[in-house]
């Protein structure tokens, strides 16, 4: 048995994959652990067939699939080969792993491997993926795995790292042959991706390695990632395909390896940055409904306090305009607003008494039309009580004040134009002589009060859906 290194394998459903990797490491006669995700066809029969260590762990993502296998292993090798199902050990590689022995690497944490990718049954040989060198093979209790990735995984060591150039290993999925199986596959990518940035965007995730142009391969994936995220979305994706088959060489792969940039540059990139846009306005959605949102018992009391405040205001600004011991007459005499709206009620139904062929006579308190009984129009007609409610109700709201300011004016306006059409019916056709079940005050308030609740149930509405779509532009 090997006693310099082991395998560490991570499966799922991976019985096309399994058997190809297993047979180009067998001759090394080293121990085999295999970490699946819950296969449901043999991947776990020939793991076992081959010798293998099999535990199972459910799948979150790849750098804790990683996590967990590397901490969950009784590995009793210095060092440890980190594998997917779908690589294949080459003869290259697989001569210098036999030739390895730990004394000659006692300074060394980390050995890359050169990948080459295959799609669809062709090799990539540009666009950035030739030569391309994974950290594999780590000394085991010091490689870790990279936890700030959420999709991206990686090996860490704290020390020096080598490079095998010719150490191949061979990367080739075969049930990406079936293109929805790749689209699917990255869909699922994406969303990780996208998820990660936010969380980037946010600084709730940092990059674990220092980026660094000049320095390892994946100092310098590090830099280009950081770089990277300070391109304008929806942009980036062009430019970093058209970088991958201009000045990547990608176009001389051929039709097949045109297919494979496109969607891996462009269209997996470019699904990220709309599912950034949608994560982001969810979050704005949200901040902003919390940022509105009232709690019922808060609002109640606002609305509460407001409603007495005005109705108050109106009881003791009408009691210091009126003859009395708190008769005020700079007051009554220069701004008294009751006198004034009463007044300008006065005046409007009168003119629209006119309007309609009436004769209408006014006083300071009361309309009269010939032949029809006089109406007064004491403190309790104006309306003061219902646009404090009304009033009230708007100002106490969770929402902008440019949004309320013209509802407001609007809807007071409204109540008293209501409140006119009452005192011409009420000089038209009121006899107050008759035994009525209601008076007219009680007719008005009912009738009003329904008006109110529509009119601030559909504002209610409208500025929710407002809110909704501003946050999401």
């Amino acid at each position: 048995m090997n006693t310099q290194f082991s395998f560490i394998i991570l499966t799922y459903n991976e019985e096309i994959h399994l058997p190809r990797l297993l047979t180009s490491i067998r001759g090394l006669d080293a121990a085999v652990f295999v970490l699946d995700s819950g296969s449901t066809d043999e991947t776990v029969p020939i793991a076992k067939k081959f010798g293998a260590t099999v535990l199972q762990h459910s799948f979150e993502n790849h750098p804790k699939q990683w996590d967990y296998a590397l901490r969950n292993f009784a590995v009793q090798t210095p060092w440890v080969i980190c594998l997917d199902a779908d690589h294949v050990v080459t003869p290259e590689l697989s001569r210098h792993l036999q030739a390895f022995r730990d004394k000659d690497y006692l300074g060394t944490d980390g050995i890359y491997f050169n990948r080459k990718n295959f799609f669809k049954g062709r090799l990539i040989k540009h666009g950035g993926y030739s030569p391309f060198y994974l950290l594999k093979m780590v000394r085991f209790g010091k490689g870790y795995s990279d936890l700030n990735e959420n999709m991206d995984h990686r090996l860490i060591v704290p020390g020096k790292t080598i490079t095998w150039k010719d150490g191949y290993i061979l990367e080739e999925n075969l049930k990406e042959n079936n293109i929805s199986f790749w689209i699917a596959k990255h869909n699922r990518y994406s969303d990780l991706v996208a998820r990660e940035e936010v969380e980037r965007m946010m600084e709730l995730r940092a990059q674990t390695i220092k980026p660094d142009f000049w320095g390892s391969h994946d100092e310098r994936t590090a830099w280009l990632k950081s770089l990277w995220w300070k391109l304008p979305r929806y942009m980036r994706p062009m430019l970093y395909f058209i970088y991958r088959m201009v000045f990547q060489l990608g176009i001389l792969d051929g039709r097949t390896g045109i297919i494979f940039h496109f969607l891996q540059a462009f269209w997996f990139r470019l699904v990220v940055d709309i599912k950034i846009d949608e994560i982001l306005a969810q979050k704005a959605t949200s901040s902003t409904a919390k940022k509105n949102q009232l709690s019922p018992i808060k609002f109640v009391f606002r609305f509460g306090a407001l409603f007495i405040l005005f109705y108050c205001f109106n009881i003791f600004f009408l009691g210091v305009t009126s003859p009395g011991n708190h008769y005020s007459p700079f007051l009554a005499e220069h701004l008294n607003y009751i006198a004034g709206l009463r007044w300008l009620l006065l005046k409007c139904s009168a003119g629209v008494l006119s309007l309609t062929g009436f004769t209408a006579i006014t006083s300071n308190y009361q309309l009269l039309v010939p032949g029809h009984p006089a109406i007064t129009l004491a403190y309790d007609c104006l309306g003061l009580g219902v646009m404090s409610f009304f009033t009230a109700f708007v100002l106490a709201y969770p929402v902008k004040f440019k949004l309320k300011i013209w509802f407001l004016i609007s809807g007071i306006f409204g109540i008293q134009a209501l409140n006119i059409i009452r005192f011409v019916l009420l000089a038209l056709f009121w006899n107050s002589k008759k035994g009525h079940l209601l008076d007219h005050h009680t007719i008005f308030n009912i009738i009003i009060y329904i008006i109110i609740a529509l009119t601030l149930y559909f504002w209610v509405k409208r500025n929710d859906k407002l809110i909704t779509n501003n946050a999401k532009n």
